[in-house]
């Protein structure tokens, strides 16, 4: 693998891997163990029934056709027929019960992998794309089917004919099946040395799947953005090289498959020939009976036969495992609550948050927050300014828990936030962020994500506060109108005023307001600056804005520059201490109040510095 060194390329093959994930894959079989026992059993039934027409082929020839009794050639006609029959209804039945069984088992494993995702702090997403996750949820998972699958039954079953036919060409002539034997020897040597080879191309396999549908994912939920840079050659290119690098993955795949099926076919032809030459002599030294070379002929072609199966088979095991290896990655990772310190339940939270000289890094080289202290009040608006990265939004996601402080505290109610249980403290907030992520489906749906058990009259009420019902009353569905992926088909402001009426719904205690109206032309944001108003009331609310309006009316507004909050107070104290809130500030009005809104160059990039805008 590219970007791999050796030593970590060998661990991920390793034997004590692979036993981890064999592990893994008892776990998730165990509960279904009685099923695999059945299905076992009838293999056996299967290939028990499976060898009584070799079985009677010597008996036909020897007994019945050289010595003309013809009597016995009915009843053994009936035993052949009946046995067929059984192996045709033990076949059936082994396909509709490990089928369902395994299908239902990767049904399982999938939504226990994404039960646990959704588990995983944000700082896992950060580092992985969206689309390489799914594929680990929809692909990754499906190499149970291998393992427990039909396929692999079927295998085993065959196995066991191979183990029983060995049997009985060891009775039938010791000779030649002395010579095949030492031939099967090599043969798994062979094998053996192949499959070592090719596990580390599998693993590979996953990795790039995983990365081409995680760019793929991504180009098309920014179709928007890749054609309005005329960027579809670019995304092409980027595609076609993930694709290729796939493409050469399986030809060095095929390779060593046609390689190894070169072999049997080359083992089957030196063993072919041996029988002929060995059975030749037999029967005309009198060791070996005609009806004898045609049944040992037979049954080595049962003993053989998995030679054919286990290339493709042993191929389909080790993708299988290399796949669920990926899935066993998934699974190890510590979920946000595994923490034994998060132990604390809050009860319903009145929404005092302080943070006490809070330091924090997403990598250690590069310190985003340093000693940050402030204390905000119930029911208190309070704003952060400052410029992109400047560590606003690191504040946020201190307050919502999807980070915990490298030095210092955050506290609730004046409990330490690192402590808390995750699911008695995220319900108890709102958030309504820049991007005003919508899913797939209907108005009512998106609204009621937050409550998705609150009664009718709660959700027209929060909708009707953030002015929601001013454009879904025109719809002829109504709430019921579907809004596309991501809600495409609405407007930037509508999108925003739904996001809004979720917060709105979710009556939290403490609510985070990242530009809530900066995809709001002026008259929607006039249309929802009181229903805001109304949601802020009682609850301690942070509010990232460039707006002055939602700036001067905060009770405390914090500016942070460099990871550090520089001034704190409210806008009439820091206007009048003239410091840095107040050059921001009459800069900023300076420019709204020009009619051209048109400042100079030398002017732009301050402006630009301190609110996070980019003025054009």
């Amino acid at each position: 693998m590219p970007n791999q060194k050796p030593n970590e390329r060998k661990d991920r093959s390793s034997p004590a891997r692979r036993l981890g994930v064999l592990r893994e894959i008892w776990t998730l079989v165990r509960p279904r163990r009685r099923l695999l026992a059945l299905g076992f059993f009838l293999v056996v039934l299967n290939r028990l029934t499976a060898l009584v027409l070799p079985l009677s082929t010597k008996f036909l020839v020897d007994d019945i056709i050289a010595k003309q009794h013809l009597n016995h050639l009915l009843p053994l006609i009936l035993v052949v027929l009946s046995a067929t029959l059984a192996e045709g209804l033990t076949s059936f039945a082994l396909t509709q019960t490990l089928s369902r069984a395994t299908h239902c088992l990767i049904a399982e494993l999938r939504m226990r992998v994404q039960h646990h995702l959704g588990q995983l702090p944000v700082s896992y997403y950060d580092a992985n794309q969206a689309g390489a996750l799914v594929s680990r949820i929809m692909n990754d998972v499906e190499g149970v089917q291998h393992l427990m699958g039909i396929g692999s039954i079927e295998f085993a079953g065959a196995l066991l004919t191979s183990l029983i036919s060995f049997f009985v060409l060891l009775h039938l002539s010791a000779a030649i099946t002395g010579l095949t034997f030492g031939l099967l020897i090599v043969f798994g040597f062979v094998l053996w040395r192949a499959f070592r080879t090719m596990n580390p191309i599998f693993l590979e396999r996953t990795r790039i799947t995983a990365e081409v549908t995680g760019r793929l994912t991504e180009s098309l939920a920014g179709i928007r953005v890749v054609k309005g840079y005329h960027a579809e050659r670019a995304e092409h290119e980027v595609f076609s090289a993930g694709v290729h690098r796939l493409l050469q993955n399986m030809f060095r795949t095929m390779t060593t498959t046609s390689l190894l099926n070169l072999f049997v076919a080359a083992l089957t032809g030196v063993v072919g020939a041996g029988v002929m030459l060995m059975g030749s002599k037999e029967i005309i030294t009198g060791k070996l009976t005609l009806g004898g070379l045609f049944t040992y002929t037979m049954f080595l072609g049962y003993m053989l036969a998995p030679l054919f199966q286990i290339v493709g088979i042993g191929t389909q095991i080790n993708e299988a495992i290399a796949g669920l290896e990926r899935t066993r990655e998934v699974l190890a990772q510590p979920r946000e609550d595994e923490d034994p310190l998060r132990n604390v339940v809050l009860p319903e939270v009145t929404g005092d948050v302080e943070f006490e000289n809070v330091t924090f890094h997403y990598a250690p080289e590069k310190t985003v927050l340093h000693n940050v202290s402030f204390v905000a009040r119930p029911g208190t608006v309070t704003a952060l300014v400052g410029a992109s990265g400047a560590g606003k939004s690191t504040i946020i996601g201190l307050i919502a828990a999807f980070f915990s402080a490298n030095k210092g505290s955050v506290f609730v109610d004046g409990v330490d936030l690192s402590t808390v249980r995750l699911n008695s403290y995220r319900p108890q907030l709102g958030m309504v962020l820049q991007d005003s992520f919508l899913f797939e489906g209907t108005i009512r749906e998106n609204v009621a994500f937050s409550r998705p058990h609150a009664s009718e009259q709660e959700l027209l009420r929060a909708c009707s506060i953030a002015s929601v019902d001013e454009f879904a009353e025109r719809f002829p569905n109504k709430y019921d109108t579907v809004i596309g992926e991501r809600g495409v088909k609405l407007s930037g402001g509508q999108r925003q005023r739904i996001a809004i009426a979720r917060a709105i719904l979710a009556d939290p205690a403490i609510l985070i307001l990242d530009e809530a109206t900066s995809n709001l032309d002026s008259e929607s944001e006039a249309l929802i600056q009181q229903g805001l108003s109304i949601l802020m009331r009682g609850r301690t609310t942070f509010v990232i804005a460039h707006r002055l309006s939602t700036v001067k009316k905060a009770d405390q507004i914090l500016v942070i520059e460099n990871g550090c909050v520089i001034e704190q107070g409210t806008h009439a104290s820091l206007y009048q201490d003239r410091g840095r809130y107040y050059q921001l500030y009459t800069k900023q009005r300076g420019l709204v109040e020009d009619s051209l809104f048109s400042p100079s160059k030398d002017e732009m990039p301050q402006v630009e510095e301190i609110f996070g805008v980019t003025v054009q």
